[in-house]
């Protein structure tokens, strides 16, 4: 599946491939104050290419990722997971309809009581998602 987006302003635009319409939402305390909520994802690998990239600035958020947004306008981009050279681009951001199921959570154990998915997903707390990665999975 390939996908499209832009930031608000227009000065950067992304062009994507995903092997499949599944969401992942994050509940760490860092995705939540970057967003402002649970970071709604889709995994889009090293599939990732950009316009104007002279107007994302990287942000590195942990010795193991970045983030990324446009410099002019502030959007949100990307979650760069450097070890696996893996981009989650926010779904909002994909101009490619709303065919996109949510099917797993991770920091669970992080997320907040003032607010609930209703779909059962597959759930980890940061405890096993570290766990997951370390791992080599």
């Amino acid at each position: 599946m390939k996908g499209k987006g832009k930031c608000l302003c227009g000065s950067v635009e992304l062009e994507v491939e995903y092997a499949s319409n599944e969401l992942g939402a994050c509940h760490c305390s860092m995705c939540r104050n970057w967003s402002g909520g649970p970071m709604l994802v889709i995994d889009c690998s090293d599939s990732v290419k950009i316009s104007g990239e002279s107007n994302v600035v990287r942000y590195k958020s942990s010795d193991w990722a970045e983030r990324g947004f446009c410099g002019k306008c502030g959007t949100h981009l990307f979650y760069f997971l450097v070890p696996n050279n893996q981009y989650h681009l926010p779904v909002g951001l994909l101009m490619s309809g709303d065919d996109y199921k949510l099917t797993h959570q991770i920091f669970i154990d992080e997320k907040p009581k003032y607010y609930e998915f209703k779909n059962e997903t597959h759930n980890m707390t940061g405890a096993e998602v570290f766990a997951h990665f370390e791992s080599g999975a």
